[in-house]
């Protein structure tokens, strides 16, 4: 049996003036805790850039595609594995073993969101055309194809799918349970959302007609951050060989470090990295240091990124003293008030997560 094994990933960050992501009504979101108000970046919103960004770390075949347009994506593939086969009847034969799996195709505008990895399209389409080149009864055909459908998009997930899970309504059979989590990162410090009052200017307009040719306001905060996030090491050796386990936990690591979500970007630029990083292995279960700042950080310096990162600490060895065992491995990117874990660059952390992962693949890993 399988030795658990958590990684779990703490990150103090600071965000310049921003508004990464934004609720229906076009404000930076926040949340309270601790009895004041906190600057929040929804953890679907970091996953989506975490998705995004793994693009540079994953081949084609190890990521997915999260769509509602899943009947498109087989048909493309039947087209392009079969070129004699028109793309309207493609279509239709995507859509027909698609509803066959259980899935929606995506004809409709009201379909949910289906996560499907490149190697199960390309099966899909495969099968959808040994269906319509089958002449056997309708009955019969529908009997034996249904199996090798469903087992099909069971197979060969993504690496993101693997991570973040896949629920489908339809047929839950073809759900995954996600094998990391990402929390709502939170300020650790009371915030107070503000508004730019911007004009721009008519290029064209002749220049004795003064004013702007449109007005408007942006609402954005700043804050320094605590993100959380953790892996579940074991559950994705399930489904993964030891290179692909080494890979994956190290790209979800480089992606939830290096990544941030677009929302304005074009209007902030605040393409910011980590002030601190605390990585740490765990064989009983994940712990969440957000209760560190459940006292917002009040700083006489005009600064929150040394207290935040100096209360972590010191709230991570209450926790270890008092209600969990201390991880079994343990690093620190950036300043580290109180000697909390080997202090390494971030390239250095990352080997060492891949090599902590491999010495648990030559354990309970296939090859």
């Amino acid at each position: 049996m399988r030795q658990n094994l958590y990684m779990d990933l703490h990150v103090i960050q600071t965000l310049p003036p921003s508004c990464v992501n934004r609720d229906d009504t076009g404000s930076p979101k926040t949340a309270v805790y601790g009895g004041t108000m906190r600057a929040r970046v929804s953890s679907q919103s970091w996953k989506r850039a975490m998705r995004m960004r793994f693009k540079e770390s994953f081949t084609e075949d190890m990521i997915g595609y999260r769509t509602r347009k899943v009947g498109e994506l087989v048909a493309e593939r039947i087209c392009a594995d079969a070129g004699d086969i028109p793309y309207a009847e493609a279509e239709k034969m995507a859509d027909t073993v698609l509803a066959l799996a259980g899935v929606k195709s995506g004809s409709d505008k009201k379909d949910a969101l289906f996560f499907i990895s490149s190697l199960q399209a390309t099966r899909l389409a495969e099968l959808a055309v040994g269906y319509e080149e089958d002449k056997t009864a309708k009955t019969k055909k529908d009997k034996v194809y249904k199996p090798l459908l469903e087992k099909a998009l069971n197979d060969d997930p993504s690496v993101d799918m693997l991570l973040f899970g896949r629920m489908a309504a339809s047929n839950p059979s073809l759900n995954y349970d996600a094998a990391a989590q990402v929390a709502h990162s939170i300020s650790t410090h009371t915030i107070s959302n503000e508004y730019d009052y911007f004009t721009a200017v008519d290029d064209y307009e002749p220049g004795e007609n003064t004013g702007a040719g449109h007005i408007g306001t942006v609402e954005y905060n700043s804050s320094t951050l605590y993100r959380y996030a953790t892996v579940n090491i074991r559950e994705l050796a399930e489904k993964l060989k030891a290179d692909e386990l080494k890979l994956a936990v190290r790209g979800f690591a480089e992606a939830f470090i290096r990544s941030m979500p677009t929302g304005r970007k074009n209007t902030f630029a605040n393409n910011t990295l980590p002030d601190m990083i605390y990585a740490v292995f765990r064989e009983d279960q994940p712990v969440n240091l957000a209760g560190a700042f459940e006292e917002p950080v009040i700083t006489k310096s005009g600064g929150y990124v040394r207290e935040s990162q100096k209360k972590l600490a010191e709230y991570a060895q209450e926790v270890y003293k008092r209600f969990a065992a201390a991880p079994d491995r343990a690093w620190l990117v950036g300043e580290d008030p109180s000697g909390l874990a080997e202090n390494v660059s971030l390239p250095e952390l990352l080997e060492k997560i891949q090599e902590e992962v491999g010495r648990y693949c030559t354990r309970y890993c296939s090859d």
